[in-house]
Formats: C-alpha cells, structure tokens, sequence
C-alpha cells in the first residue's frame, strides 16, 4: 500500500512538471525574483489525473485542469486570472463536477471571483446537531455486509455505518467582487446560491435497518416536513477583509482577517429566509524567515432567523475565493480529523493552528520546487445549539424511547479537537500536493483520518 502510494505521488508529480514545463513561455529569458526563484510568465497549464484520498469519502479518482495566467510576471508568485476545472468521484459514492475562476483585474482595481460545482452524494455523513448533544460513537459501528446473518439485524447491540448517512445532491455557484478602500483593506460583495435536493441512505450492496439518523430527526420534529427534502439558498453578501500576506497560496507571513453579512430572504427565491454572519482571523507568524511559520485560524459563524433551515447548516461560506462554500465542520478543509458534518449548530467557533516547515528548496524542469512538514491541532465547537425539542412524543411514543437514547441536552456541547501532521509538494507556490494524517482525541469524533488533496487548509 505504501510502496503503491509512494509510487500514485511521484507520477503526479513528474506529470506536473512535464506538462507545466511543455506549457510555460520558455522562450523567453529565464527571470528571478529576489528570493532566487524563477519568476513566472504567460499562461501556465497544468492537466492532471486527479489521485486522492478522504477519510470521509474515500479515493478519489478523476481530471483536473490548472491554468494560470502570470502574464509579464509582474505578479508573480499570485497569477494575474487563473482557471480551474475538475471531474472527479470517490469510492464512497461521492461524484462531483467544479469550475472556478478568479480574475485580479476583471475591471479597474476590481477582483472577479466565480464559481460552479455539482455533486451527488450517495452517503453524506449526518451526526445531527449540537456536536456531543447527539448520539456517535464511533467504535459503535461496523458495516453491514451480503452475508445473511448480518442482514436487517443488529449485531452486538452496534448500528450499521448507513445509519449515519443520507443523500444529497447540491448545486452550487458564486460570484464575488472585491475592491480596495486603502491598500490592505478591501470591500467584497456577490451573490451565492446553494440547491440541495436531500433524501435516506440507499445503499447499494447491503440492508440495513428500517430507519436511521436522519429519518429519526423527522420522526422527532425536529427537521420539519417541509425542510426535510433540502431547498433553495439565494443569498447576497457584503464583507470587509484586511489581508497582508507575502503570497496568497503559500503564504509564509502576514494577516488574513474578514468578516462578511449574508442575507438570503425570500423574494430572491430562498425556500427558508435566514440571515449568516461569519468572521475569520488567519495570521501567519515567521519564526525563521520563509522557513518556518507558525499559523493559525480562527472562525465563527452564526445563523439568525425565525425558521434556519437545517440543511443551511453543515455549509461553511467562504469569500476573497473562487471556490464554492464548503461543507461544514468536520474533514480536511475545517477541521482535519473530526468525522465530516460532525459539528453543526446555530452558533458555531473552529480553530487552526499549524506549525509549517519549508525544509529544502530548489528548481527543476525549469519550476520552483519546495518540499514542507507541517504538525497541527484543530478543534471545534458548537456556542448556539439548533433546537432539538421533541415535537412529537405525544403522537409517536416509539421514537420518544429512541429519542432518550439519542439525545441529550442537559449539558452543553464541549470543545471537539484533532492533532496530526503532514507533507507539502509545492510547485511555483500555486499547486501544492498535501498529505495529512490526524486524529481525534474523543472516539465520539471518529478516529484515525487521512488525507491526499491540495493545497494548505487556509
């Protein structure tokens, strides 16, 4: 397994710099910045398979395209527009098609970002709400297989994986504007559309019991009828951010700070009106120069409301990317370790702190080459819990006994956290190849986690 890892990373990346080296503007004189590296021109183009691996969805397999735009180099390490397509599925029954675009000079002074993505997630984890208020054990499980004697049954009192899943099929897209106010502080504006259509777990190769989680959420009241089946979020922003980094993929010092406003009511077309605010601090302290940074994260995110759609939920909104919000807390792009979707309410506050070591540097096929170790810890917690009110105890006894067993409000959710470690293949300071190994501290989280993707988490 090892040996064939090993084997998937070194041909992607010989692929990388074969492909970029092929379609980098090479005719011209090679130029270097004052930090030695080569300094990039013209469109860069990067075509890759796409070889990953999620802990929560599995192996991915697929197609990307890279491409940047560097220009007279001006910019550089941070491409003056830059393309990115991907189509690409996992073994866990996760399939999923991107487009993304980001443009520094879409108008005069003004940054364009836009983006586009659908999935269809045939097992989408769901632990519920409030984190630790809800029922999960994660040595509680095992997977129900073909044999007869596991069918439709329990086995040592243990819930079927499927028990914690459903299904989801979301499209979603972005389009965001930013401007200077001075020359560190920004405005940012857009509109967002998230559109989930959600049902039960099928599974494909095995049965398990009638009922689980999600279906037990609705039997509770607790996810109302009309909500349970997903719906549509218009959504306009408005946000401010403060940003000082060196570089914006690869950062090594500086501050990332912003805070924005969403509101998605319903003459946009939004099923359930709410309002969002979110705030993220990121600062990227140098302890040797270029070599070794100390990083951290810091976000909350609020829902205010009559009525918060509970699919609203599990959606962490990002801007200042063209990237499409992501899910929510849990998993590689949050909070490294925690089981995905593991952390949901209202109210919520995650944080990121990462000690990042550049080890060596140096240029290959005509490319800036670097190789990085990084240890970190994450954690996460819910401040506001969703309601969890059982509204039907009285007309359905028989989930009332689950919802005992299920559900616990006496006690507020406590704080969730993940430590592990990871390898970084950086190339020009744009494409980044990660690996990362963590694990959670309480077994209520999940366990051992591991990951292939790209790029460094913030």
């Amino acid at each position: 397994m090892k040996t064939n890892l090993k084997r998937i990373l070194l041909s992607i990346g010989i692929i990388s710099l074969t492909i970029s080296s092929l379609y980098a503007s090479g005719k011209k004189p090679v130029q270097y910045n004052e930090d030695g590296d080569i300094i990039k021109t013209g469109w860069n183009l990067g075509p890759l398979p796409v070889v990953a691996f999620d802990n929560d969805r599995g192996f991915q397999y697929g197609a990307l395209l890279n491409l940047y735009n560097f220009d007279d180099g001006s910019t550089y390490p941070n491409p003056k527009s830059a393309w990115y397509f991907e189509a690409s599925a996992y073994t866990k029954g996760t399939s999923k098609v991107i487009v993304n675009y980001d443009n520094r000079e879409i108008f005069d002074g003004v940054r364009l970002f836009a983006g586009a993505s659908y999935s269809n997630e045939k097992a989408l984890d769901f632990y519920g709400m409030n984190g630790y208020q809800t029922l999960y054990d994660a040595e509680a499980l095992h997977i129900l297989t073909q044999d007869e004697k596991l069918l439709n049954k329990m086995e040592g009192g243990k819930y079927p994986m499927g028990f914690y899943r459903h299904a989801r099929n979301l499209l979603k897209a972005k389009a965001e504007l930013q401007g200077h106010i001075t020359e560190n502080f920004y405005w940012e504006a857009g509109y967002n559309l998230n559109w989930s259509t959600i049902k039960a777990f099928t599974p494909d190769n095995y049965t398990v019991l009638e009922g689980n989680l999600y279906d037990l959420y609705q039997a509770w009241g607790i996810i109302s009828p009309d909500q349970a089946n997903g719906g549509l979020i218009s959504a306009l922003r408005l946000g401010l951010m403060y940003d000082t980094r060196d570089r914006e993929k690869n950062p090594s010092k500086g501050i990332w700070a912003e805070a924005h406003v969403s509101a998605a009511p319903s003459f946009l077309g939004t099923s359930h009106p709410f309002t969002h605010v979110g705030a993220t601090m990121r600062q990227y302290l140098p302890i040797i120069d270029k070599k070794l940074t100390f990083a951290y994260r810091a976000v909350y995110q609020g829902f205010f409301g009559k009525d918060v759609p509970w699919y609203a939920l599990p959606v962490y909104t990002v801007m200042g990317s063209a990237d499409a919000d992501w899910d929510g807390l849990g998993g590689y792009r949050t909070v490294r370790g925690l089981s995905l979707n593991r952390v949901q309410g209202l109210q919520t506050f995650y944080y990121n702190t990462e000690l990042r070591w550049r080890f060596v540097d140096f240029k290959f096929a005509n490319q800036n080459i670097a190789l990085a170790l990084s240890t970190f810890c994450d954690g996460a917690t819910v401040l506001q819990g969703y309601d969890l009110s059982n509204r039907t105890a009285l007309t359905n006894p028989g989930a009332a006994v689950l919802y005992e067993q299920f559900i616990d409000t006496t006690k507020a959710d406590a704080l969730h956290m993940a430590a592990g470690g990871g390898f970084r293949f950086i190339m020009n300071e744009n494409f980044i190849i990660a690996l990362e190994l963590a694990r959670c501290f309480d077994k209520r989280d999940g366990g051992n986690a591991f990951y292939i993707n790209t790029g460094f988490l913030f």
